[in-house]
């Protein structure tokens, strides 16, 4: 081989490696380029991440979002806020105040013992019910499931009276009304499970959007603070708590509500004559 293409090949070489180099040196570039976009990428997606966490974390959720709602009024109210609940003929010339908190192991008492009385005399005219409905259980031990039975109540009336009057029955039913301590009730499904026994209710997709989506939320938070408005003006703070013209309607002891079907019968035909 002579000098001259020793020469032109060690050149060539030099070319190829110099050529190389170059690319090498690109490839490393774009992939410096590469780790600085997506770190960068990385540290935006974090700081948002974190930025959407503080605010998810910061915004009113379930029932203090509630609390700023619109307020949705049920079917069959009356008054300003729709907390007005009277069942009953137009003839009946009484009405018994019915204030009872659907956690209240008490008022599934009165309920199972009383509750088929109160309807049969509502539908035979005897008198109408006004039905308050209180939360206050949900504070005490704690839990949500007061307010969630409580706007449920309100689907329920949305649909018909007589559909909220056996819904109420049935979630005090020694079948279905769970433990005080036992927030059964916050769950949507089963308080569906619970209305799937009473005809109107069952399977009605209306209802159980109401349920799922809140509708009546407010509605419940609103009634709540009549129980306590009420409960001030008239002295008292527990469920089930029984008025008629403005007066208690109590048991044996003078005190509670009556707490048998004897003593009910009783002290509302007390309360009919007063």
């Amino acid at each position: 081989m002579s000098k001259r293409n020793t020469q032109s090949a060690k050149t060539a070489a030099r070319e190829r490696l110099r050529v190389e180099r170059e690319r090498q040196a690109k490839r490393d570039k774009v992939k410096r380029q590469a780790i600085v976009g997506l770190s960068v990428v990385a540290v935006l997606a974090a700081a948002g991440g974190i930025g959407y966490a503080v605010v998810q974390n910061n915004k009113p959720s379930g029932w203090e979002a509630a609390k700023k709602a619109t307020l949705v009024k049920p079917a069959h109210t009356t008054g300003k806020d729709g907390t007005t609940v009277v069942i009953g003929k137009d003839t009946a010339k009484k009405t018994l105040v019915m204030y009872e908190d659907p956690r209240c192991p008490v008022c599934a008492q009165f309920e199972q013992a009383s509750g088929a009385t109160v309807d049969k005399d509502v539908e035979d005219g005897k008198y109408k019910i006004q039905y308050v409905g209180a939360t206050f259980i949900d504070d005490n031990i704690p839990g949500e499931g007061s307010k969630n039975a409580l706007s449920a109540l309100g689907a329920a009336l949305n649909v018909d009276p007589d559909a909220f009057l056996t819904y109420k029955s049935a979630l005090y039913s020694a079948k279905y009304h769970p433990d005080e301590q036992e927030d059964k009730f916050k769950d949507d499904d089963y308080l569906i499970k619970v209305a799937d026994t009473v005809p109107a209710l069952k399977g009605n997709a209306g209802f159980q959007k109401a349920v799922k989506d809140g509708t009546y939320d407010k509605w419940a938070l609103v009634m709540s603070e009549k129980f306590n408005t009420d409960g001030k003006k008239y002295k008292f703070q527990g469920t089930p708590t029984l008025l008629m013209d403005g007066k208690k309607v109590t048991g044996s002891d003078g005190q509670n509500a009556p707490m048998t079907q004897a003593e009910y019968a009783t002290a509302i035909t007390k309360a009919l004559k007063g």
